[in-house]
């Protein structure tokens, strides 16, 4: 990781993380032979959030999920999901969350319904309780008119839609969902997005993993990067923009003899003397930007307008992981009905 990018500490989160903890971690460990996967990573995750967790393909993002939802034993470290451990309560966490994977688990020869009415089976409910819990979520899901088509002919959209209704049967709090927008197309992840939006809104815990970086962007409370096994920064998306360099305050003219006398006040400028636009080096902090203004406002200058820009996460992430960026989701012909 470069130099000029450093990790953020557990002490510099914000407040939001004041709120309980739906997934909590603390020196999560595992090594398949002698690769380690995951190097000792630690999570706070607030109820009613979501969290993204980034990196690279083979960072060890699906591992930290199979972990944290039972699927598999961490060989070190402890956590915590809705107040059970994972290692002494493992049913205690299973009957609390839902996790849905990359690769559907809707069973294309069945229809819609009846794959809902089995995930109620195993459940336990009742066959009047699945009937109406399948009903609510069909219609919720807008899968009404599709129920009693073999899931095999729906679109990637779809499937995904009557995934994550799968996943709701059982009531969980906290859904893991593992880069669950992958191979969909544009309006497919955007209605997913509404549906993630909507989960929250009713006080469910989100926690993402995904390749997409305007994914995290959209969606996520706070955002942590995975990168050779260790998290090598956390914070909201605005947080890890400012971790990289790059970012700069523009300031904009229409008198020539205000741009002049800034420019003349205000170090470390370029210049673009035709536009009359200053731009000054500046990580969109309070604190930098109270510091500029004072500056104009000793040398009795107020420009016309400033705008603030830091990069995206796309920076970020290159520079955190030193790998290239993630590519953009792929553009499918499915039909998404």
């Amino acid at each position: 990781m470069p130099s000029s990018v450093m990790p953020m500490s557990i002490s510099e989160r914000g407040d939001g993380l004041r709120a309980p903890a739906a997934v909590s971690a603390v020196g999560l460990r595992k090594s398949y032979g002698d690769k380690t996967v995951l190097d000792g990573i630690d999570l706070r995750i607030p109820v009613g959030s979501v969290f993204a967790l980034l990196g690279p393909n083979g960072a060890g993002k699906t591992t930290a999920v199979k972990i944290l939802s039972t699927l598999i034993t961490a060989d070190g470290g402890r956590a915590q999901v809705a107040g059970h451990d994972i290692a002494t309560s493992p049913d205690g966490v299973r009957a609390a969350i839902g996790v849905t994977g990359q690769f559907s688990a809707v069973d294309g020869l069945i229809t819609g319904e009846e794959n809902m009415l089995l995930m109620a089976d195993l459940h336990h409910l009742s066959k009047r309780e699945g009937r109406r819990v399948t009903a609510e979520l069909l219609e919720r899901f807008d899968l009404v008119d599709a129920a009693k088509k073999p899931a095999q002919s729906y679109s990637g959209g779809m499937k995904r839609r009557l995934d994550i209704a799968m996943t709701l049967v059982g009531d969980p709090r906290i859904i893991f969902l593992d880069e669950p927008t992958t191979g969909l197309d544009p309006r497919s992840r955007h209605n997913m997005w509404q549906i993630i939006r909507e989960l929250v809104s009713d006080g469910v815990t989100v926690f993402l993993t995904t390749q997409y970086l305007e994914e995290a962007d959209e969606l996520a409370d706070r955002i942590a990067v995975l990168n050779d096994g260790k998290i090598a920064a956390e914070g909201t998306a605005e947080e890890l923009k400012r971790l990289v360099p790059g970012g700069h305050v523009r300031l904009r003219f229409s008198d020539p003899s205000a741009y002049r006398n800034a420019a003349t006040a205000l170090r470390e400028t370029s210049r673009d003397d035709e536009s009359l636009v200053l731009q000054i080096p500046n990580d969109g902090s309070q604190r930098e930007l109270r510091s500029l203004l004072d500056r104009l406002d000793s040398a009795g200058v107020e420009a016309d307008a400033l705008t603030v820009h830091t990069p995206d996460l796309d920076d970020v992430f290159f520079a955190l992981t030193g790998s290239t960026v993630p590519s953009r989701p792929d553009r499918t012909k499915e039909d998404v009905r």
